[in-house]
């Protein structure tokens, strides 16, 4: 099986780890409900490694003490938020930077945003069109590796058990490079390659974020000579690899237009071209592969749900060619992927520096402050949701839920770049497999999930398909 993490646990922790060792330190938010240090060194780590991940451990502490609850990470205090309602008080609507690419930034140590409003808004922009020039001028190539996973899938006996986490990944890892960063990637081996450059295992991406997170906990990596050398080896030639390919995009005009171009054609310099692609391209990778993994699984579990989508396919697609076009007209299958994020807490932790001083309610949160949203809490609040742990595409229906759903980054203007490319190639794989198989459960499953910066199933996810004609 392809394990999508190997530090599940320390990983999500490094998400505050990383922000905390980038920052300076914040003053004590007093008042705000919460717990008090297990271990004066390591503050609550221990009940965050007991709760088995950061997620499961907002759960508890939100259930105990309410939407704004305060712990200790180390000897820092960190505010936690758990309800739309108190994020609405927090949440900047011009805010351009994204907390999602914040915390990814803070992991790899990139620090080259710049404080400037313009500027960054700027680099927002160049994002926008990044995504939306690099899918409209590489739709045909996502609807061929569309169909070349669907004719492996159709040469499989029907008797099959299929690898759905491995498949996914794999069809996330090609779209992803070819789309980002180019024909470079059109070689299956080139891609094996740049896979290999993050460790000894396919799924390499997280092999260095879990490294990193695990350097950022305990110092081991700064500790261990040969274990450092070989990461920064790996991230060095990753990023060789990168600048050659931003050499090659400059001044000239290729008849593919990859999410690179974007960026070199913009007022950006190389570091920033090198740490926007770089974010950009790992993010994407993670949460397509998630995404188009979780929406399967659900679709297999609800058949009456698959049967809609599939009646939507035929009735918007036809049997003629598929288009960008018609693509944009497939809602439901927008509202199965919505509730996909939703029901899945495929984000479940963001974070953000209280850059100045803020209130929610009657507590006062201080600049520099460490605040984590807790999505993965928010996005199954009764008091927001009606039947929170129910797949419902159905719910997406309501107007003021599509509303919220946008005030929490999953939807409309705030919706991050790497989401909004993972929606449309989830819209195409699906097309392609639904209007030509049946997609089936296998008797006896139980999908159990591994909560990280990006949920997964702790083991492998097994379907069978079954051809439809």
């Amino acid at each position: 099986m392809l394990d999508f993490a190997i530090f599940a646990v320390t990983f999500l922790l490094a998400l505050v780890g990383a922000v905390l060792y980038l920052y300076p330190a914040s003053r004590q938010a007093a008042g705000i409900p919460g717990i008090t240090p297990t271990e004066e060194k390591d503050g609550n780590l221990p009940d965050i490694v007991n709760s088995g991940s950061l997620h499961e451990f907002l759960v508890n502490l939100h259930e105990r003490y309410g939407p704004v609850v305060s712990f200790w990470f180390g000897r820092r205090l960190v505010v936690s938020l758990g309800t739309v309602d108190v994020l609405k008080q927090l949440i900047n609507p011009n805010k351009t930077l994204d907390p999602f690419e914040t915390m990814l930034k803070s992991l790899l140590r990139y620090q080259s945003d710049s404080g400037n409003v313009s500027e960054n808004h700027m680099r927002k922009k160049l994002y926008e069109n990044g995504v939306n020039n690099c899918l409209r001028s590489n739709f045909a190539l996502l609807l061929k590796l569309s169909e070349e996973l669907l004719d492996k899938w159709l040469s499989y006996p029907e008797s099959q058990h299929v690898p759905l986490c491995q498949h996914m990944l794999g069809f996330a890892m090609k779209s992803v490079t070819q789309m980002v960063m180019g024909s470079t990637f059109e070689d299956e081996q080139e891609v094996i390659r740049f896979q290999k450059n993050h460790g000894t295992d396919i799924l390499s991406y997280l092999q260095v974020w879990s490294e990193i997170g695990k350097g950022f906990l305990d110092g081991s990596l700064d500790k261990s000579t040969t274990r450092k050398k070989q990461y920064e080896d790996a991230l060095l030639q990753l990023e060789s690899i990168l600048k050659k390919i931003i050499k090659e995009r400059k001044g000239r005009n290729f008849s593919q237009h990859i999410f690179i171009d974007s960026l070199v054609q913009g007022n950006l310099n190389d570091q920033q071209i090198l740490e926007d692609t770089m974010i950009f391209s790992l993010a994407s990778c993670i949460i397509t592969a998630k995404l188009c993994t979780w929406a399967i699984c659900f679709l297999t579990t609800y058949e009456e749900i698959q049967k809609k989508l599939y009646e939507e396919i035929d009735q918007v697609l036809g049997k003629g060619p598929i288009t960008s076009e018609k693509i944009e007209e497939l809602r439901y299958c927008r509202q199965v992927l919505c509730e996909t994020v939703r029901t899945a807490k495929l984000t479940p932790v963001s974070a953000r520096l209280q850059d100045i001083e803020g209130k929610i309610d009657k507590f006062i949160i201080p600049r520099e402050t460490l605040v984590l949203y807790a999505l993965g809490v928010v996005l199954q609040d009764p008091s927001t949701w009606s039947s929170p742990f129910k797949f419902d595409p159905e719910r997406f229906d309501d107007e003021s839920v599509m509303k919220t759903f946008s005030l929490l980054g999953f939807s409309g203007t705030r919706e991050c770049p790497e989401l909004r490319f993972a929606y449309m190639v989830a819209t195409v794989l699906l097309s392609v497999l639904l209007r030509r198989l049946h997609l089936l459960s296998v008797k006896g499953q139980v999908i159990e999930t591994k909560y990280e910066l990006v949920t997964s199933s702790k083991e492998e996810a097994w379907i069978t398909v079954s051809k439809r004609y």
